[in-house]
């Protein structure tokens, strides 16, 4: 046979084609297999970002000055889970690498890395170990930041006037703030400065969690001296309501301390009737917040709701030494009374004063030594951060932020890792009955009735 005509045949061209794209497609696949196990990228779908690293992971990572190792111990049938989550920070960053040690090859590992249990990880960085708490995003990245923090943190939360505790675990405790605190491996106790008017000397941050008596001046002249030597604190000072068996002392003394920094708590409630707060379940007596000022500590919360109730306003300006900022103010809608005590309130009194009024401020004390300088926060709720509220929305952010900056953890303030979103539909009876006619009755009546037209129609 000719060769010239052997090539014009149809079938050498379709041999040809079909040859050609076979190549092409696996080049393509090739590339694409090659590119997918280099550049390991994944998108995550859901509506709060669950599977994903959080801001504050990333800002950790990818701020790291030195190579980091995460090691993990388990047998080779539970890599596979690990990897789903290690693999995300080795993505972040190329300082990080993760190994994973194969306890049935080796099993003298665990002994030598004094692991107790399989599926066990190891952070390090430079000669510094830290276990994880856990194979989930708070573990790991908990085990980052106490390889970076060389230094134990105490946030000391007074006590001895009515404070909320860190060990109770009731609405009105303050135990889950102390377990997210212990996630930043912030270590917490409990002080009384009545018994001992000095603030000990390893508080990295005092916290006075709504007293409801009044401070005596040796445990404020202590405060004052703390901060004012360059100690950080945090006040969270409810209104002095005096209605029935609730009481709360005005704390004229400590409220003082925080006039001659610039800031003064306002003997009045604030009650918001923005509607919105309605539908999200508050009362009028919860302030809701969904607007920030420009201030680290509430820089990333833009766009995110947080609730104070029984608030009290707060007056701002800066000082002499110090230099106080607004963090953030209640609606337009809100006002603050000064009747504490009765709750028979007229919203129309024009003696209210209207809002948006200030709710929180945070502040530097100028001590006049070099790279020394006392901070301050003071909002005007203490019920926000407890058990009961603390959960809400962006409460639990704004109070890790609020201490992060306190203590000097600027590279900490973000979002911390998200729960899972409960998205299930409550639905009344007579509700579940029409969707159950809808379904069942309603559409599929309707298709057949749509089936029988078309089909009378083409006859």
């Amino acid at each position: 046979m000719n060769v010239p005509v052997l090539l014009k045949a149809r079938q050498t061209k379709y041999a040809a084609y079909a040859t050609l794209y076979v190549v092409v497609v696996l080049a393509v696949l090739t590339v694409a297999n090659v590119l997918g196990n280099r550049y390991n990228k994944t998108y995550d779908s859901t509506a709060n970002k669950r599977y994903s690293l959080s801001e504050q992971t990333a800002k950790i990572v990818k701020g790291l000055k030195e190579p980091a190792t995460i090691y993990y111990y388990d047998r080779p049938t539970g890599f596979k889970q690990a990897k789903d989550t290690l693999a995300q920070y080795a993505n972040l960053s190329p300082k990080v690498h993760v190994e994973y040690v194969d306890l049935e090859k080796n099993p003298l590992a665990a002994r030598e890395a004094g692991i107790r249990s399989l599926g066990t990880a190891i952070v390090q960085i430079g000669a510094r170990k830290e276990e994880a708490k856990g194979l989930n995003e708070e573990g790991i990245t908990g085990a980052f930041i106490r390889d970076l923090k060389s230094t134990t943190r105490t946030i000391c939360f007074t006590t001895g006037s009515g404070e909320h505790q860190i060990d109770e675990t009731g609405p009105e405790g303050y135990s889950r703030f102390k377990d997210l605190l212990g996630k930043d491996s912030y270590e917490t106790k409990s002080i009384n400065l009545l018994m001992k008017a000095e603030v000990p000397s390893d508080c990295t941050v005092v916290v006075v969690a709504g007293p409801k008596s009044d401070y005596q001046q040796p445990e404020v002249d202590a405060i004052d001296k703390y901060v004012e030597d360059g100690g950080r604190a945090m006040f969270l000072l409810n209104p002095p309501l005096k209605m029935g068996r609730t009481e709360i002392a005005d704390n004229d003394a400590l409220s003082k301390v925080l006039e001659s920094w610039g800031v003064t708590p306002d003997k009045d409630l604030i009650l918001d009737l923005n509607p919105i707060g309605q539908i999200a379940g508050l009362g009028y007596q919860d302030a809701l917040v969904t607007r920030y000022d420009s201030h680290q500590i509430v820089n990333e919360m833009k766009g995110t709701a947080t609730a104070f109730p029984y608030s009290r306003s707060l007056e701002v300006k800066s000082g002499d030494k110090t230099t106080v900022e607004k963090l953030f103010e209640t609606s337009e809608t809100s006002l603050a009374t000064d009747k504490l005590d009765t709750p028979r309130i007229n919203a129309n009194d024009p003696k209210n004063k209207k809002g948006p009024l200030t709710l929180a401020a945070a502040g530097s004390y100028r001590t006049g030594r070099e790279n020394v300088q006392g901070r301050f926060v003071v909002v005007g709720s203490s019920d926000w951060a407890a058990n009961g509220f603390l959960p809400f929305n962006g409460n639990r952010d704004l109070a890790m932020n609020a201490v992060n900056w306190l203590a000097s953890d600027e590279e900490l303030i973000s979002f911390r890792p998200k729960d899972r979103d409960d998205r299930r539909i409550t639905m009344t009876r007579a509700q579940l009955s029409w969707v159950g006619l809808t379904s069942l009755g309603i559409l599929p009546l309707a298709v057949v009735i749509a089936g029988v037209t078309i089909w009378w129609r083409r006859r």
